[in-house]
């Protein structure tokens, strides 16, 4: 008898989405389409309490624990087995750090199949900040953070001041906002930055989709042993013999597949792959 494949152990399941700022949106029509499986969004407790982006609240933990966290709290409130949740965390980009970087992080947790998915996606950001004193300064600010598509936070001072609005989606908000700021200012400076929320930030909801489909790939790939979902690249093997004079290189010669239930894996080498070129070789090119 055939092993069922992932996508028939997940149809039909209802999986848990502890969220207050849309993900839903981008997360649930994907599970449906792809693994006929149901997110559903559940309510009942402030996200915020975890950590905000405008620094009310620090984060406990590092992404993937937050990410953790939300899900399971998901599961408890839900009182379903399966749950997902899902962060972002903000900072310069990976290569020239010259601008700003989003990489979000999606985890699946299923407590009747005992396995825990996650994947990654990042891309640049809509991550703008910075203090203007007049109108004029504002509204030069503001569509280069691409308002009102992507909403703003107002505060006065700096980036530190405990007054703050956030949600600002309108011309007439923005301004009103920037004379409440500047008259509670103790110089008339004023801080504006891009709302993070996932539904005030079309481009980090963009990327928590792309996390979505990787998660979805990952989530399709059973293991042919078990047929656990989730059977994925778990490291690269290093070796790949130089071009010049075949020494081992630190370029991949091979990648290894596990499974993340039982102890199956794959060594998979990949054909394309002869030589390396001696500009990656330690001993050509030291």
């Amino acid at each position: 008898m055939n092993k069922p494949t992932s996508i028939e152990i997940l149809a039909g399941e209802r999986i848990a989405l502890l969220t207050q700022h849309g993900k839903e949106s981008v997360i649930a029509p994907r599970f449906l389409e792809a693994l006929n499986a149901h997110v559903e969004r559940v309510a009942g407790f402030d996200t915020d309490q975890l950590g905000t982006f405008t620094r009310e609240v620090a984060r406990a933990g590092n992404q993937l624990e937050a990410a953790r966290q939300k899900a399971r709290l998901g599961m408890q409130l839900a009182g379903l087995s399966r749950g997902m949740g899902s962060e972002g965390a903000f900072g310069p980009d990976p290569i020239a750090g010259l601008i700003p970087w989003d990489v979000e992080l999606v985890i699946y947790i299923d407590d009747c199949l005992e396995i825990e998915v996650t994947a990654w996606a990042s891309a640049p950001a809509r991550h703008h900040h910075r203090s203007v004193t007049s109108v004029e300064d504002l509204d030069r600010f503001s569509d280069e953070a691409a308002f009102p598509g992507h909403h703003l936070v107002v505060r006065p001072n700096n980036e530190h001041d405990p007054m703050v609005r956030k949600g600002i989606s309108t011309r007439r908000e923005l301004h009103t906002a920037f004379q409440w700021a500047k008259a509670a200012s103790t110089h008339g400076t004023v801080f504006v930055e891009s709302d993070l929320r996932a539904y005030a930030n079309p481009t980090r909801m963009r990327t928590i989709a792309a996390a979505t489909d990787e998660l979805i790939r990952r989530l399709c790939n059973a293991c042919p042993m078990c047929a656990a979902p989730g059977f994925w690249l778990t490291e690269r093997i290093p070796g790949l013999p130089c071009s010049c004079c075949g020494m081992p290189t630190r370029q991949p010669k091979a990648e290894k597949y596990a499974c993340i239930k039982c102890s199956h894996a794959v060594v998979r080498e990949d054909s394309t792959l002869v030589r390396a070129d001696p500009g990656h070789c330690d001993y050509c090119n030291p």
